[in-house]
């Protein structure tokens, strides 16, 4: 059985509390970090992942685990779709991405609300899209999370993820772990004020079944096809997969 990575050790509580209390202290933060921490790189990511979505062409879109809404935004921006339900389980995070909504002037197309994958409250076949940038890592329980993406996406329709990987190869996979283990941590610290948030992150990272691994993932959850494609030297993987 695979070890449960959480963001406070010493913490008796499950790791979707402990998430949503990591991402609420470190929201006001978050956008700055994950640009700066990622040399803005972060950004060419998200836009490849929301671009495989074009040719699908979705109307309606589910963005899980939406953080502050930039996943989301961006595939408003690059698909124009008529609607697009963004949820978290951080009210911190929604608290950013309401701002942000708000201010693009988006009210009528993009909508957020407190939720986590394994309780998705929408109906069967209910989105032609579902994306999930750099949140999986965090479901408490992935094939229950991943079951529930693949209910509420229509037939033939996919679910785009983004979620950083281990680089395989050397001398960027000792580069990068010099750098997560070391680097990103102290400045997260610096930056966040939160002690645990950025060492959790490449504990996390390194846990997480990537690559393949997390293909067959998706297609135990139901999924019938699935595919992976390696970002910036296996740093970063979209994976993209068919209902």
């Amino acid at each position: 059985m695979t070890k449960i990575i959480t963001p406070y050790r010493q913490s008796d509580a499950g790791k979707k509390q402990q998430v949503a209390a990591m991402f609420n202290n470190i929201s006001a933060k978050y956008d700055f970090l994950n640009h700066f921490l990622s040399f803005g790189i972060d950004k060419i990511w998200r836009r490849r992942a929301i671009l495989s979505l074009k040719n699908l062409q979705p109307a309606r879109i589910l963005d899980v685990a939406t953080g502050t809404g930039d996943f989301a935004l961006e595939s408003i921006k690059r698909l124009q779709p008529s609607r697009v339900i963004g949820i978290d389980i951080s009210e911190g995070m929604l608290a950013i991405a309401r701002e942000k909504i708000e201010r693009n002037n988006l009210t009528e197309t993009f909508s957020v609300e407190l939720g986590d994958s394994e309780n998705l409250e929408f109906d069967e076949n209910s989105f032609d899209a579902v994306t999930v940038a750099f949140g999986v890592r965090n479901f408490e329980n992935l094939n229950e999370g991943l079951t529930n993406i693949h209910r509420v996406l229509r037939p033939g329709g996919q679910a785009v993820v983004l979620e950083f990987s281990n680089p395989k190869k050397f001398p960027i996979k000792q580069l990068y772990s010099f750098y997560s283990k070391y680097i990103l941590p102290a400045i997260g610290r610096l930056f966040s004020k939160d002690n645990r948030a950025y060492t959790y992150l490449p504990e996390s990272i390194a846990q997480f079944p990537d690559g393949e691994k997390f293909a067959d993932c998706l297609k135990d959850a139901g999924f019938r096809k699935a595919e992976c494609k390696p970002q910036t030297f296996g740093i970063c993987t979209i994976y993209i997969a068919t209902k």
